[in-house]
């Protein structure tokens, strides 16, 4: 089971999630998108919260509010989180999750601890709480074939994208031996021109030589 969220409307169209448990948690880590941003409360049990961003945006495009949003949905569920003030929450991209075979079901870390950002969450805001279930959806997805499907489409939008840019890359190649052959051309007329004045100079004949085949 999946809850799916709403962040505060003002700030676009994004979606925030989280897993029931750890084994959910497992496959959101395992079958994670591109454009996800994970979050967590920093050295204390909580939930894994997700945000999907839009394609082409990075961590640098969250918006104070949304950030707030997914800070307090991962403060309210955690155990110990929810009941302290002045806690940290962690967050990164989904790519940056690291997991190893000697990690517990639901455990993480991280590849690169330099795209790991942290949040101060002072206190629980209930009303940004209370708003957020109110948009509240359960789901259970089907994680590998959502995956399988993004993927199969980034392929194929991949293979236009290949082809379009052969095309300009052939275009491109036509129009410069067009270009070549109009300056050959040219060339050519050119050297044709001085040619034959030269030709006309060389077989012209003097005022001298016209007066002596006129006497």
């Amino acid at each position: 089971m999946v809850f799916y969220f709403k962040a505060r409307p003002d700030a676009g169209d994004y979606t925030i999630f989280m897993g029931l448990d750890k084994f959910e948690n497992e496959d959101l880590i395992k079958y994670g998108f591109p454009e996800d941003i994970w979050f967590h409360v920093d050295k204390m049990s909580s939930a894994h919260v997700y945000l999907r961003l839009n394609k082409g945006q990075t961590m640098d495009d969250i918006s104070e509010g949304v950030l707030e949003d997914c800070a307090q949905l991962v403060k309210a569920n955690s155990i110990q989180g929810n009941k302290s003030n002045n806690i940290d929450v962690v967050y990164t991209p989904w790519h940056n999750l690291k997991k190893t075979p000697s990690m517990d079901v639901g455990q993480v870390g991280f590849h690169n601890s330099k795209l790991v950002r942290t949040v101060k969450v002072e206190k629980r805001i209930n009303e940004i709480v209370n708003r957020l279930n109110k948009t509240k959806v359960e789901r259970k997805p089907d994680f590998k074939a959502e995956r399988e499907a993004v993927s199969a489409q980034e392929k194929a939008e991949r293979k236009v994208q290949l082809r379009d840019k052969k095309r300009r890359e052939e275009m491109e190649r036509l129009e410069k031996e067009k270009q070549a052959e109009i300056r050959s051309y040219k060339n050519l007329m050119v050297q044709e021109k001085m040619t034959s004045n030269k030709q006309v100079a060389s077989g012209s004949k003097t005022l001298e030589e016209l007066e002596d085949d006129f006497m």
